[in-house]
């Protein structure tokens, strides 16, 4: 077939969720809670390959239902094709549930009978769509069923004839061959003449075969590692690839010497292990890089190694795979980083370079206030009770805007679990930027409204992006400041271990000073003490101090999303010369404005004077309005 290479590689194997401990040293029976991943062995080394850069499809069944649908959107969030990623009606998600004991210890239970992924047959795809790729790229798994096996093999006679590489991760487990109790997923070799037999019948479909030493004893029917090879050699010309943790990995391309070292040996990175599971598969994903983009032997081992040492110092599989930033930072570097778990700048670049939404402009309609809609209640004598609802309208208005000035991707609020949980909840997974805040409305030195930072976020939605008000100046006294500072990087480390992004909100106090030099300030010293925001939220600036602003940013953390303007209740047509001002700074995103636009009309509903449809109405037309003044600003 003479068809388009549109795909760099197609992945065809296991696809599942992955349900990981997340106390670190406990016994699965101990855990108390679990953190959800992408896993499978092929599900991650397409999703592995994606950050890499590669263009990778997941050939593969999920069920029809929410883990299947988790995997999907996960694909799709880092540019793998999903075409060919089946919904299956009649069978359900494959579940994996696993822990990290200690450095050697890796309980590990699959959730397989039956699942999606093994449905699948070889009416799930069609010669033209394996013929599209470079690479297919298929895990030993598969060979181990009739039903699966023949949709592998027809897969691989597709690739054959269409000039498309073939490649397999063995990836032995014998729990998953049916040697083991269907308890014991952590087992990782058992030797089986019958195994054996059976991907030796494959082996020379195969360009490229990638194993562990174990892997390719099974492999080659032998439990001498060179002998397993040349055993695997009789069978198949293909490029061998062997797995030798620590030590890195040996290539062989033709004949198989007598010792392993005498193989293409490129040396592993040596780092402290957190959590082995996952690195081979992340080692594959850095393999392919350096292979598809012919770059040789020594750079795709090279790759592949750093890849591995990468995942094994982190939490997950899927989730711990670096980016092609990332990993290229990390091979600059790496000499310098002997623990990558513990290098802040690799850490943040894994944090910032692997973000799922991209937000170039942001709308957003602030109504996170508290005190403001307490007071607001208190003079008009209305009670206090009313503000819940009152939310919801403003909500209804920013709905209705949303559709009417066409907001999609560009729509945001701010809102509080105090008076707007129902809010918060409503709105959570339909693709809005949603922020809450967090700090004790008008304290300073900075309070956390409901105690600590780190017991709160374990159960806010991910998507939540953590709004802090710090009523900061750099002229402060020097123990208040160290106060103010020492919070912010609380809630700052807090974010980058639970995974929430953070807008730091500063406002220079009402009894001191104010001007654009001392917000410059300010921001430059969070950055001095290593808190690096995903977003800023600033008064509007004069045009050259964005400028500044804009070098700052781009020298300290040019991965920064940036900076949506705040409004302290000024008039529009004060924030429409704010927006102009800020209009040729390209880190300026948005704004995010509440009482300018909600403060009257509310004032009026909570007295009585105008009913929900004026309101909702009011705070609309005040909201289409702010919106033009942004669209205009020059």
């Amino acid at each position: 077939m003479n068809t388009e290479k549109h795909l760099d590689l197609i992945c065809m194997g296991r696809i599942a969720v992955d349900l990981y401990g997340q106390q670190i040293g406990s016994r699965l029976e101990d855990m108390g809670s679990f953190a959800k991943y992408l896993g499978g062995s092929s599900g991650n080394v397409a999703y592995g390959t994606a950050r890499q850069g590669l263009k990778s499809s997941m050939l593969a069944r999920v069920g029809d239902e929410h883990m299947g649908r988790f995997l999907r959107e996960e694909l799709n969030t880092v540019g793998c094709d999903t075409s060919h990623l089946i919904t299956d009606k009649d069978h359900l998600t494959g579940l994996v549930i696993l822990g990290i004991k200690d450095e050697d210890t890796f309980p590990l239970i699959f959730y397989r009978d039956n699942c999606a992924d093994m449905a699948i047959t070889r009416g799930d795809f069609s010669e033209e769509y394996i013929a599209s790729a470079r690479c297919l790229a298929i895990t030993g798994t598969h060979l181990s069923h009739p039903k699966t096996r023949d949709a592998v093999l027809t897969a691989l006679e597709y690739a054959r004839r269409n000039g498309v590489k073939t490649a397999i991760d063995i990836d032995y487990r014998p729990v998953l061959w049916g040697l083991t109790s269907i308890g014991d997923g952590e087992t990782r070799f058992i030797e089986s003449e019958q195994v054996t037999e059976q991907l030796q019948e494959v082996l020379g479909l195969f360009d490229l075969i990638v194993g562990t030493e174990e892997e390719f004893h099974i492999a080659g029917g032998s439990t001498d590692t060179v002998i397993a090879l040349r055993k695997v050699r009789e069978m198949t010309g293909a490029e061998l690839v062997c797995k030798r943790g620590p030590l890195g990995c040996s290539v062989f391309t033709d004949t198989i010497p007598d010792t392993l070292d005498e193989g293409i040996t490129v040396e592993g990175v040596r780092v402290d292990v957190l959590n082995v599971l996952g690195a081979g598969d992340a080692f594959m994903s850095g393999l392919l890089r350096g292979y598809l983009n012919g770059e040789g032997w020594e750079k795709a081992c090279t790759y592949a190694n750093a890849c591995g040492a990468l995942v094994v110092s982190r939490h997950g599989c899927a989730p711990a795979m670096p980016t092609k930033i990332e990993l290229d930072n990390y091979l600059e570097r790496v000499g310098e980083v002997p623990r990558p778990d513990l290098d802040s700048e690799l850490n943040h670049l894994h944090r910032v370079t692997a973000r799922k939404t991209e937000w170039n402009e942001l709308c957003v309609m602030a109504f996170d206030h508290r005190i403001q809609f307490v007071n607001m209640a208190r003079d008009v004598g209305a009670d206090i009770s009313r503000i819940k609802p009152l939310k919801k309208l403003i909500l209804q208005a920013s709905r209705e805007v949303a559709k009417e000035a066409n907001l999609q991707n560009k729509l945001g609020l701010l809102c509080d679990s105090t008076f707007g949980q129902d809010v918060l909840n409503e709105v959570t997974g339909d693709g809005w930027w949603v922020g809450r805040p967090i700090e004790l409305p008008g304290s300073r030195p900075l309070e956390f409204e409901h105690g600590n930072i780190g017991s709160q976020l374990i159960d806010w939605p991910l998507e939540h992006v953590v709004k802090c008000l710090v009523f900061f100046h750099p002229e402060d006294d020097h123990a208040l400041r160290l106060e103010h500072e020492a919070k912010v990087k609380e809630v700052y480390s807090a974010c980058c271990k639970s995974g929430h992004e953070l807008l730091l909100e500063i406002i220079l106090p009402a009894d001191m000073e104010r001007t654009d030099e001392l917000y410059l300030r300010a921001v430059k010293r969070f950055y001095n003490l290593g808190v690096k925001p995903d977003w800023w939220k600033l008064p509007p600036l004069q045009s050259e101090s964005w400028d500044a602003l804009g070098s700052l940013v781009i020298e300290r953390d040019p991965y920064c999303r940036g900076v949506v303007l705040l409004g302290l209740d000024a008039p529009q047509e004060v924030l429409a010369a704010g927006f102009a001002a800020a209009a040729k700074q390209p880190l300026v995103k948005g704004f995010a404005v509440g009482r300018t636009l909600f403060g009257q009309p509310s004032k009026a509903w909570l007295a009585g004077e105008i009913d929900d449809k004026t309101l909702v109405e009011n705070i609309k037309a005040n909201y289409h309005n702010l919106i033009t003044l942004w669209r205009q600003r020059g």
